[in-house]
């Protein structure tokens, strides 16, 4: 069952906005068409990122995949996908992060990342893993990790195409107690 409330952080960005835990039914179209305003996926990208929440919306917790929603006026505008990782004590994934083009540069995308950081660890995550691309278009993508202290741990070079690296970023966050 999904929850939905005002977020405290939220006052900082637009206190209009509200963070979801879960998924709705008609969440697919939402989060496809905020992964495709942002101009950074191509189609398969953004299929992926909507197989990820129907397979939430299937199998709930027993997906592995967690999601929260940030929504404005009832409609979805961002949202996270993260997971712990298998076979680790204390890691987690964040698979997704994306606001709307309509809705960026209102720090949002902070709000979601943060909020996610929190639930990380209350549910005992000590550790985040982030990939992304060393494409010159996603250098703001690696800008906003850096400023929220996440460390390139990794480089695998060539990984999503010939000079398109795959560049893991890290944080280490304190456990909920």
């Amino acid at each position: 069952m999904s929850t939905s409330h005002p977020s405290h952080a939220a006052a900082d960005c637009n206190s209009d906005v509200t963070l979801r835990d879960g998924l709705a039914p008609d969440d697919d179209s939402a989060i496809r068409d905020i992964v495709a305003s942002t101009g950074f996926f191509n189609p398969r990208e953004i299929e992926v990122a909507v197989e990820l929440v129907r397979e939430g919306l299937a199998r709930g917790d027993a997906s592995g995949y967690r999601f929260l929603v940030a929504s404005l006026d009832g409609r979805a505008i961002g949202y996270t996908c993260y997971g712990p990782v298998a076979c680790t004590a204390a890691s987690f994934d964040l698979y997704w992060i994306a606001v709307h083009a309509d809705h960026r540069r209102r720090r949002i995308g902070r709000l979601l990342l943060l909020e996610t950081e929190r639930r990380i660890a209350a549910a005992g995550g000590e550790r985040v893993y982030i990939d992304t691309s060393s494409r010159a278009q996603y250098a703001p993508t690696r800008r906003f990790y850096e400023r929220h202290g996440y460390v390139c741990a990794a480089l695998l070079p060539d990984f999503y195409a010939r000079g398109d690296h795959r560049l893991i970023y890290s944080k280490q966050i304190v456990a909920a107690v």
